[in-house]
């Protein structure tokens, strides 16, 4: 069955219905979450498009109280599911495209959600539209999964778990090719501390996931040297600043947002604030918060680990709030499975007490490693599927930094759509996850269509 040939008839059908959902901003919003609504109108406005839209298609669909939705094709006791999910991060600043529309252009599609996570989920609901439309039988049925809260938490998936059924096996649309049999687990570490601070205001982060593009911090005085010392900073550091005069001195320091998996790839302008406060105003909090959280790695806690499978362990800031004389730093950490969430705490804790300030540490949340036997038949066949499709011999089964619905299921794994090798075929300015100008090659989402409904008939027939 030439999969491709019929992904590439429903081009244009695929756009528009990627429009239909990249035109609502889907960004958790508890000041409108209700009753059947519980991440805000947003997430229930595309929910309910995206389930009409299958409904419209003929496909059986449950609502899971506005948590979650699900699109079914065939019969059977054993189930296949596939997952993604509708909701998306802040739009945030620094687009050259508008972010709430497909914008087409040299053959790349953008807009908030194309690469994560809308593009592919539909692409995944294309691959069961097209399978339907043939009429291929299938001896599973296959549950298309679509969620309302993976960038806040995944409390969709939680409620899920709990209320509806879960598939036997399946994969996520929701990271790269060829497949990815382990993630990393997620940590979110708190640190917080009544100790005074020179700051009298700053409140920085977008979400947890992202790296603080840009930040904020009020100060009471700044003296000419000051103001000398942070303009040195600025350009030895090769970052922007600014600073406004007022009843308060605002300083204001641009960074680069990024995807917390990759802090790397990010500049976190609250870090910078912190160091710079730090030295030229010599506040032991800010100093100390700095030099707990200045590396990626965690060298400073002394939870630097070089994993077996995941590589090694990234920490990247996601929020920073110092205000009415109380500060709080939320850390996102991705850890691999040569380490417990628990032992990083605990190294925090010593490291912390050894502080000449008072901070204390919390786990907010912790989310286990996820582990899938790279020669089980899941991650075979898949492979399998996937060098069919692409003639791509070279690269293997992947582990990564980022978490996905993958880890609440036993036996899922994460299933493209993206090939992070592939050098950006075009001039234009095309972001990555979380990022402004989010885009992807429509090439790769169509090629994806086929792949995902290849993949489904071989685990389901």
């Amino acid at each position: 069955m030439d999969f491709l040939k019929y992904a590439n008839e429903k081009k244009d059908e695929f756009l528009k219905d990627l429009n239909k959902l990249v035109e609502i901003e889907s960004v958790r919003d508890d000041l409108t979450a209700k009753e059947q609504a519980p991440f805000g109108d947003n997430c229930r406005k595309v929910l309910d498009v995206c389930l009409d839209m299958a409904k419209q298609d003929g496909f059986m669909t449950k609502d899971i109280d506005g948590y979650a939705g699900v699109i079914e094709y065939g019969e059977g006791e054993e189930t296949f599911g596939v997952l993604g999910h509708l909701d998306v991060v802040p739009l945030g600043e620094g687009w050259t495209k508008e972010p709430l529309q497909v914008t087409y252009n040299d053959g790349y599609v953008f807009g908030r959600g194309v690469m994560d996570d809308k593009g592919p989920a539909l692409a995944g609901y294309y691959a069961l539209k097209i399978i339907k439309e043939l009429n291929i039988p299938l001896r599973k049925k296959v549950m298309l999964i679509v969620g309302c809260d993976e960038e806040s938490g995944m409390q969709c998936m939680d409620y899920y778990c709990k209320h509806a059924q879960i598939p036997d096996m399946g994969f996520v649309p929701d990271a790269n090719f060829p497949c990815i049999y382990g993630e990393k687990g997620g940590l979110h570490v708190g640190l917080q501390s009544d100790d005074k601070t020179v700051v009298k205001k700053l409140v920085a982060g977008q979400a947890m996931n992202i790296v603080i593009g840009k930040a904020d911090a009020y100060v009471e005085t700044m003296s000419e040297q000051q103001e000398a010392l942070f303009n040195f900073y600025c350009q030895s550091n090769q970052i922007e600043g600014s600073i406004e005069r007022g009843d308060l001195v605002k300083i204001h320091i641009e960074g680069q947002p990024a995807h917390a998996a990759w802090p790397y790839n990010g500049v976190n302008a609250a870090l910078h604030l912190l160091n710079y406060i730090g030295s030229a105003y010599d506040d032991t909090l800010c100093k100390d918060y700095y030099s707990l959280l200045k590396d990626w790695m965690g060298k400073p806690v002394g939870i630097d680990v070089e994993g077996t499978y995941f590589s090694c362990l990234t920490m990247s800031t996601g929020f920073v709030t110092i205000e009415n004389g109380h500060s709080q730093v939320l850390i996102d950490i991705r850890y691999p499975n040569d380490v417990t969430g628990d032992e990083i705490i605990d190294q925090f804790k010593v490291v912390c007490a050894a502080k000449q300030s008072h901070i204390e540490v919390t786990k907010e949340s912790d989310s286990k490693p996820l582990f899938v036997d790279p020669n089980s038949q899941l991650v075979t066949d898949l492979m399998a599927v996937y060098r069919k499709y692409t003639k791509d011999t070279f690269h293997g089964p992947m582990t990564i930094g980022g978490g996905t619905y993958a880890r609440h299921f036993e036996n899922f794994v994460s299933y493209g759509p993206e090939k992070p090798w592939e050098q950006v075929e075009t001039d234009q300015i095309v972001g990555g996850c979380h990022q402004a100008d989010e885009g992807i090659k429509l090439s790769s989402l169509i090629e994806a269509i086929a792949i995902y409904a290849d993949a489904i008939v071989t685990l389901c027939s």
